[in-house]
């Protein structure tokens, strides 16, 4: 109550300053305007629903004077302004190029373009520059925008002198229907969609009913038609034949990959379908009493274009998710890979996973000794990256296991089981049961690959380091043994965060995996090997068909380990140059190193250096497996749509599961 007599105040404070400006016939400018919004604007979120504006129309009923100037003056404001470009263009992918249209959103929300004032867009641009006036102004009661309208005494769009509004209607129609009619036809997009080229373009089909409708309104000034307008039925039935027509080419992505550029255009063409569907239904009356609604709701819809316009959150959110999807859509079918059923294929994982350890404890030397050149800090950077790159594409190739390659993977497999169970009530009452179970299985199946990737790389080093001094009868670890000990000691380094850092890396590498995958495929990559005319000339069709399976099934793993390699191995060197004090820590790096550190000081350590050492490479392996899986699990439930109070359903299944069988998070049940 007091803050509605607060209002009535301020309305009432704000026509006596004004008045005698409104009451000029020339004043056309939007200062009062924009101050008489600002006195309904929300002040806080709470109330977004519960505006209401009787203050100023008790305030207009009451003061005659005000009343009239006020009409004048809104009418002098409003009267023949364009807006055809709020339909055509506002709150609308305006590129195919995703960081331009990013850089533009962005630009816009803090320095908006101020079109022509001769424009609606420069009026809307001036009153409703919040982006959450739209919501206000629709919570506003429609009883009362009713009165308004009465009392302000405007006509609705249908009623308007030389047919103003709808001309400009159909202009932003026939803009919208050329630019999808348009990007439709481009190659990109086409070759999405094989299944439609065998037949006429539904775009083409809804460009000319559109021509032929545009045509019959203006040659006979037409104001409106009915819903059984045969012409608007059509329209209908081709609009849904376009929609269907970027649905399948959504739908085909996993089939054909898909660019961002292509995301983007299919993404622009979705949104003005959205708009021309939304739009064209304000030339439909089937009751005279529905003009007046209608008027209110168009000009409602407008603001809320206007207000979008640079909406940025929504734009990456839609821009990004089939990205993602296609990306984890990979890592998912690799994740498979990396999650074990049977007790052979658990003991499997451990020879894997040792062959693994195995090729860590060599490059853990290679490390050390490359550690010893003088070289500047780009030169180490390069050595590292290279010795990294190489070691992680070995074990790829070989067929071993890198334990903390597998968190990025299985992630997206994980949310893949679980949306395999999102329809029919009988399967939703066991989805989260399932998941549990498929959980305890990917969970046993990470724990034997940190258990072999660390039993080896020990011994492994150990034998190396000492037969290096067997043959050149010189300790290589000696002089660095204190700091690579301490360096798994969280008392004496920021061990915590370096491992974390590993994680974050190890999830980036599952991301360019995917990434290239998807490039690939929507570029035809493999194919166009296959069919290189030089290669089939020189090395054969079998021999060039073989190069091409290898590609398709290798190259993205091998993209994704070099680059993995290049992270690992320039971090140290980057913190350095920013001095800040980065680096990375590795669960199966972390057990050579130990190796190393115990044969440099001739084979003694401490009871703290033991118990720390061995309790570093857990806490290592710990972290490198949380921030790699989170930043996967998070990505999984964004390219998927889910819901995060899934997450929730999902711990609670895994958590009265695993106090059921904790055994089985550890070894295989004993009947596999």
């Amino acid at each position: 109550m007091r803050e509605k007599l607060n209002t009535n105040q301020e309305v009432k404070r704000l026509f006596e300053r004004c008045h005698a400006q409104l009451d000029e016939p020339s004043y056309i400018e939007l200062d009062f305007l924009s101050l008489l919004v600002d006195v309904f604007r929300p002040k806080r979120k709470s109330l977004f629903f519960q505006v209401e504006i009787t203050p100023l129309l008790d305030h207009l009923m009451e003061y005659p004077d005000d009343k009239r100037v006020f009409i004048a003056y809104i009418h002098r404001i409003l009267g023949m302004k364009d807006f055809d470009q709020l339909i055509s263009d506002a709150a609308i992918i305006s590129y195919a190029d995703f960081r331009y249209e990013i850089k533009k959103r962005f630009t816009e929300k803090y320095l908006p373009s101020q079109p022509p004032k001769t424009t609606l867009q420069y009026v809307l641009n001036q009153v409703f520059y919040h982006s959450k006036d739209a919501d206000w102004v629709d919570a506003i009661p429609q009883e009362q925008l009713l009165d308004l309208f009465n009392i302000c005494m405007f006509k609705s769009i249908y009623e308007s002198e030389q047919n103003f509004e709808i001309k400009e209607i159909l202009y932003g129609l026939e803009v919208l229907v050329q630019r999808i009619t348009g990007r439709a036809m481009e190659t990109d997009v086409n070759k999405m969609v094989p299944e439609f080229q065998n037949f006429d373009s539904p775009f083409i089909a809804i460009m000319r009913e559109f021509s032929e409708l545009n045509d019959r309104f203006l040659a006979n000034n037409l104001r409106y038609m009915s819903s059984d307008d045969l012409a608007y039925k059509q329209i209908l039935v081709l609009h849904k034949q376009c929609e269907n027509y970027i649905e399948t080419a959504f739908s085909n992505a996993h089939r054909f990959g898909i660019s961002i550029k292509v995301n983007q255009s299919l993404l622009r063409i979705r949104h003005q379908l959205e708009r021309i569907k939304e739009i064209i239904s304000f030339l439909v009356i089937d009751e005279e009493e529905e003009q007046v609604p209608k008027s209110i709701a168009f000009a409602q819809t407008l603001i809320g274009y206007n207000c979008r316009k640079s909406n940025i959150r929504k734009f990456i959110g839609q821009s990004t998710q089939l990205l993602a999807y296609e990306i984890t859509h990979h890592t998912a079918q690799t994740g498979e890979h990396y999650i074990t059923s049977s007790k052979k294929e658990y003991w499997r994982m451990f020879r894997s996973a040792c062959g693994g350890g195995v090729i860590v404890g060599i490059m853990c030397i290679i490390k050390l000794f490359l550690g010893k050149i003088e070289t500047s800090e780009f030169g180490h950077a390069l050595l590292y990256s290279t010795n990294y790159a190489i070691g992680f594409t070995a074990i790829y190739l070989f067929g071993a296991t890198l334990a903390t390659k597998q968190p990025a993977m299985t992630a997206s497999a994980l949310i893949a089981a679980i949306e395999n169970g999102t329809s029919g009530q009988d399967v939703n009452r066991h989805k989260y049961w399932n998941f549990a179970i498929f959980f305890a299985r990917l969970f046993r199946s990470q724990f034997i690959a940190f258990v072999g990737n660390v039993i080896m790389a020990f011994p492994v080093s150990l034998a190396l380091i000492w037969a290096i001094q067997e043959v050149f009868h010189f300790n290589a670890a000696s002089g660095k043994w204190l700091t690579l000990v301490n360096d798994l000691n969280p008392t004496e380094t920021p061990m915590v965060l370096h491992a974390c850092i590993a994680g974050v890396f190890l999830f980036l590498s599952g991301i360019i995996a995917g990434s290239v995958s998807n490039r690939d495929k929507h570029n035809s990559v493999y194919y166009r090997i296959e069919e290189q005319p030089v290669l089939k000339k020189v090395f054969g069709k079998e021999k060039t068909a073989r190069v091409a399976r290898f590609y398709e099934k290798k190259w993205a793993g091998i993209v994704s380990n070099v680059w993995f390699g290049v992270f690992m191995g320039t971090t140290a060197s980057v913190g350095m140059f920013l001095g800040l004090n980065l680096d990375i820590r590795h669960i199966t790096f972390a057990s050579g190193n130990l190796a190393l550190g115990l044969f440099g000081h001739d084979m003694e350590l401490s009871t703290d250096m033991w118990i720390w050492g061995i309790l570093g490479i857990g806490i290592i392996g710990f972290f490198n497996f949380v921030v790699s899986f989170s930043l996967s699990l998070t990505l999984a439930f964004r390219s998927r749509n889910l819901s995060f109070g899934e997450l929730i359903k999902m711990a609670k299944a895994v958590w009265i599961y695993f106090k059921m069988n904790p055994k089985s998070f550890f070894f295989p049940p004993q009947d596999h």
